[in-house]
C-alpha cells in the first residue's frame, strides 16, 4: 500500500511510461482504487483470485495494486498459452475474476471453456464477446483511497518436472518480500528510473521491475518487447538508472555494432540485476566493462530468494551466483536435507521459513514433497565454497533453460510419440535460445504421443556458451517407418498446433533406438551428454 504514500508525496511524478500510455502516481493510485471497488461490487471479497491476462500496460499495474489494496490473491497468466492451458490456471486459482486486453481474446475466451467461470470479466480497447469494458467499470467508481484495506498476496504458476504447473501460495504477510527491502540502492528523492525489460506476467519482472521500484517511488518504462536497440534507446532517453534482464539479453546487446552502441548514453546505470538462467562468463565480463560494475546476479525461484553477487565479488569469483543475505539461507546438502561441507557438490537447498514458507495451491503431497524442514530444492546441483559463496554445476534434471526461461521436455515428447511412425522420441536442448517460458513437462509428450508414427520420445537440454539452449527432438519411429525432412516437419507442426510455441522443438533428429536403462527408462544424461560432446567438439 506504499503506492498511496507515494502518489500523496509526488503526485504528478511519472510512475509508469509505456507505448500503450502514461501513468503519474496520482493516476495510478486512484484507478487502482476505482478497479478494487469495481471488483468489491461484483462480488469478490478478501482472498478471491483475480486472473490478469494483459501485455505490458499501466492496467497491469492497476491490477496489481488494486488487488493489494483490496485483499485478493492476483494471479498473472502468460498471454504466449493456447486458450486450453490458460484455462487450467484460471480454474486451478479458482479466479472469481479476469482481466485482459482485446488483442488478447483468442486466448482470453479459451481460458473460459474449462471449468472456471469468473463473475467478473473485463476487457481493455474494444469490446469481447462475455466481457464487459474495463474503463467502463472503473469510471462508475470513485478514485479515493479506500477506507478499508485488506493486504492482498500474488500467486504466480511454476512448474515442476512433471504434471501441471502449480500455483506457489504464501500468506499475504510473505508475499512481498523483494519489495520490501531496497536491494537495489534506489534513492529517496532522487530521480531514479527503472527499465522493465521482460513480460509482467513472469515472477522476475513483476517483483524486480515492477512491485520493487514502485514501492520506492521510482518510476518505471515498460518495454512491449525485448529489442536490444530500443532497450538503448530508452536507457538513453529516461536516463535508466535500473532494469532487470536475462543472459540472453546481454548477448543480444553486446552482439549490436559497435556504432550502434556507441550512439547511446547508458552511464545513467547504477544497477543492473539478472537471473533466471546461467550466465557466461565472457559474456558477463564484457558487459562490465562496457557498462560498469553496476551488474549484481542473483539466484531464485517464484518459490523462494536464494543468493546475491554484485559486479566486484563476481569478478573475484568468476562464476558464482552469490551468497545469501541471511545466513544459512541456502545450504548444499545430500537427498535427505543433510547439510555438506564447503566444496562438496550435491542439492542446492533454500530456506523458507515463517511467513515466507509457501504452499503448491491444492496439492499437500506436492508441497511437503519438496520440503526438508525449512528448506526446498528445485533440483539443481552445485557446491558452496569456503567463503559461503554458491556456484551451481547442473541445472534440474533434464530441464532446458532458454532465454533465461524454463522449458520441460516431456511435453514435447508426448506430442511427438503420437505420431504414427514415431517409436520413441527423446527432446532436449541444442546450442540456441530464443524460447519462451517455464512450462510442466506433461503437455507437450502427450500430443506427441498420440501421433501414430511414435513410439517413445524423450526431451533434455544441451547449453550453449552464447545463448542457453534449443530444444530438440530425438524420435524413435515405429517398425516400418522411413524418416524424412517432410516427417520431421510435420512433428514440429503437430506440437504447434497444441502448444505455445516456445514449449516445442526447433529440430527432429531420427535413431534407429533410444537408450535405455535396465528398467526400460529412457536414458536421457547419456543423450544429454552426447549431444554436449559434440558441441563441444564442435
Amino acid at each position: 500500500m506504499l503506492l498511496a504514500w507515494w502518489a500523496a508525496r509526488q503526485p504528478e511524478r511519472p510512475a509508469l511510461i509505456s507505448a500503450k500510455g502514461e501513468r503519474s502516481f496520482a493516476e495510478l493510485n486512484a484507478r487502482a482504487n476505482r478497479l478494487a471497488r469495481a471488483l468489491r461490487r461484483r462480488g469478490l471479497g478478501e482472498g478471491d483470485a483475480v486472473a490478469v491476462l494483459l501485455t505490458n500496460r499501466p492496467e497491469f499495474a492497476e491490477v496489481v495494486h488494486a488487488c493489494q489494496r483490496a485483499g485478493f490473491r492476483l494471479t498473472p497468466v502468460n498471454w504466449h498459452l493456447t486458450g486450453g492451458e490458460a484455462a487450467y490456471i484460471v480454474a486451478n486459482c479458482e479466479a472469481r475474476a479476469l482481466v485482459t486486453e482485446r488483442a488478447l481474446g483468442e486466448v482470453a475466451r479459451g481460458a473460459l471453456e474449462g471449468e472456471a467461470r469468473p463473475a467478473a470479466r473485463l476487457v481493455l480497447d474494444g469490446a469481447l464477446d462475455g466481457f464487459e469494458s474495463y474503463d467502463a467499470a472503473l469510471e462508475a467508481e470513485d478514485g479515493v483511497d479506500l477506507d478499508d484495506p485488506v493486504l492482498g498476496t500474488t500467486m504466480l504458476y511454476t512448474s515442476g518436472t512433471t504434471g501441471r504447473p502449480k500455483g506457489v501460495h504464501r500468506d499475504p504477510s510473505g508475499s512481498a518480500t523483494v519489495a520490501q527491502v531496497n536491494l537495489y540502492g534506489y534513492s529517496e528523492g532522487s530521480e531514479d528510473v527503472h527499465l522493465c525489460t521482460g513480460p509482467l506476467y513472469h515472477a522476475a519482472p513483476l517483483a524486480f521491475s515492477l512491485a520493487a521500484p514502485l514501492a520506492f517511488g521510482v518510476g518505471v518504462v515498460l518495454m512491449d518487447q525485448w529489442d536490444p536497440e530500443e532497450a538503448l534507446r530508452l536507457i538513453h532517453t529516461y536516463r535508466v538508472t535500473h532494469s532487470h534482464m536475462v543472459p540472453t539479453m546481454f548477448h543480444r546487446l553486446l552482439a549490436l555494432p559497435g556504432e550502434v552502441r556507441e550512439s547511446y548514453d547508458v552511464s545513467s546505470l547504477r544497477f543492473v540485476i539478472h537471473g533466471a538462467a546461467p550466465c557466461p562468463v565472457t559474456v558477463k565480463q564484457r558487459l562490465i566493462e562496457w557498462i560498469g560494475p553496476v551488474v549484481v546476479e542473483y539466484y531464485a525461484a517464484t518459490e523462494g530468494l536464494g543468493t546475491f553477487v554484485d559486479s566486484h565479488a563476481w569478478l573475484a569469483r568468476p562464476g558464482t551466483v552469490g551468497k545469501p543475505l541471511v545466513d544459512k539461507a541456502v545450504i548444499v546438502a545430500d537427498e535427505d536435507g543433510v547439510a555438506l561441507l564447503p566444496g562438496e557438490e550435491g542439492l542446492v537447498f533454500l530456506r523458507a521459513a515463517g511467513a515466507a514458507r509457501f504452499a503448491y495451491y491444492g496439492d499437500e503431497e506436492k508441497t511437503s514433497a519438496a520440503f526438508r524442514g525449512e528448506y526446498f530444492t528445485l533440483g539443481d546441483v552445485g557446491y558452496l565454497d569456503e567463503d559461503g559463496y554458491l556456484y551451481l554445476t547442473d541445472r534440474r534434471a533434464f530441464m532446458i533453460v532458454s532465454g533465461g526461461v524454463n522449458i520441460y521436455p516431456r511435453e514435447a515428447e508426448l506430442a511427438l510419440a503420437t505420431h504414427p511412425r514415431v517409436v520413441d522420441v527423446a527432446v532436449f536442448g541444442v546450442p540456441d535460445e530464443r524460447l519462451g517460458d517455464e512450462q510442466e513437462e506433461g503437455a507437450v509428450v502427450v500430443v506427441l504421443l498420440e501421433h501414430e508414427s511414435v513410439a517413445d520420445v524423450a526431451v533434455i537440454g544441451v547449453p550453449n556458451d552464447e545463448w542457453g539452449e534449443e530444444v530438440k527432438a530425438v524420435v524413435e519411429l515405429r517398425a516400418g517407418r522411413e524418416p524424412s525432412a517432410q516427417l520431421a516437419e510435420e512433428l514440429l507442426a503437430l506440437c504447434r498446433e497444441r502448444l505455445a510455441h516456445y514449449k516445442c522443438p526447433r529440430s527432429v533428429d531420427f535413431v534407429g533406438s533410444l537408450p535405455r536403462e535396465d528398467t526400460g527408462k529412457i536414458y536421457k544424461r547419456l543423450l544429454r551428454d552426447r549431444y554436449r560432446q559434440q558441441a563441444r567438439s564442435g
